[in-house]
């Protein structure tokens, strides 16, 4: 069983309102203690309202259930099939998150759904490239996007040898992922200009203290209209 699927098992059995004991828990799922000690850790950290402590079990707290859901077996399939692709090529917190979601569905899903579950053969293989250095990243430019944070790295480019990589100081705009490859959009202040920055060619990241104001033609907007400019201008050809 994927570790996805067994913290959703584990808060479907916690939802009973009985303490569940880890040894309980183990021999139900078909692992050690250990590692269920670690996964209601993980679930709590995620803010799952579990409660309990090792040697006595564990609850789920009824009054922070969700209320009953509804979905076709095509949502569900979407919605599995997308926390699938977070798990594997997701920011170390998206990953988190995206199983926390999943679990808080599934624990109210009517029997007959939740089965489905394990059921879907849509699968999102290649995350084991995705090294956890290259997840906190993430993690860490997507902030920086969000509060208009300026950040500096090396750059190297295309067929360019990493020795030479070049330092960059940039306003991150947003994130975008092409064909297992995460871009990342900026004003680049070295070069005055928009720039694509491919995250598997970034080093030596440095979030700085320096907020930014969005200017009008700095903008992911302005970016956008920029690119839809360019494919009129290319399909008119």
């Amino acid at each position: 069983m994927r570790r996805a699927d067994r913290l959703f098992r584990i808060v479907q059995m916690l939802r009973s309102g009985r303490l569940k004991t880890a040894r309980a828990l183990a021999e139900r799922l078909q692992v050690s203690e250990r590692t269920i000690y670690r996964d209601v850790r993980d679930l709590q950290l995620a803010g799952q309202p579990i409660e309990g402590e090792a040697g006595v079990g564990y609850t789920l707290r009824r009054e922070f259930d969700l209320p009953p859901l509804m979905f076709t077996p095509e949502e569900i399939t979407a919605l599995v099939l997308g926390a699938r692709l977070v798990q594997a090529w997701g920011g170390a917190q998206s990953v988190i998150a995206a199983n926390s979601a999943l679990a808080r569905i599934e624990a109210v899903l009517p029997p007959e759904l939740a089965a489905r579950l394990d059921k879907i053969a849509l699968y999102a293989p290649g995350g084991y490239h995705m090294m956890p250095a290259h997840r906190h990243m993430l993690d860490d430019l997507h902030a920086a996007c969000l509060s208009c944070t300026v950040i500096e790295f090396g750059y190297t480019r295309l067929n360019e040898d990493a020795s030479r990589a070049e330092q960059r100081i940039v306003r991150p705009l947003a994130l975008a992922f092409w064909s297992g490859v995460w871009t990342l959009a900026a004003w680049c202040e070295t070069r005055d200009d928009f720039r694509n920055f491919r995250m598997d060619r970034i080093e030596d990241l440095h979030v700085t203290n320096r907020n930014f104001q969005q200017k009008r033609g700095q903008r992911l907007e302005d970016l956008m209209k920029q690119h839809r400019a360019e494919a009129r201008s290319r399909n008119a050809v």
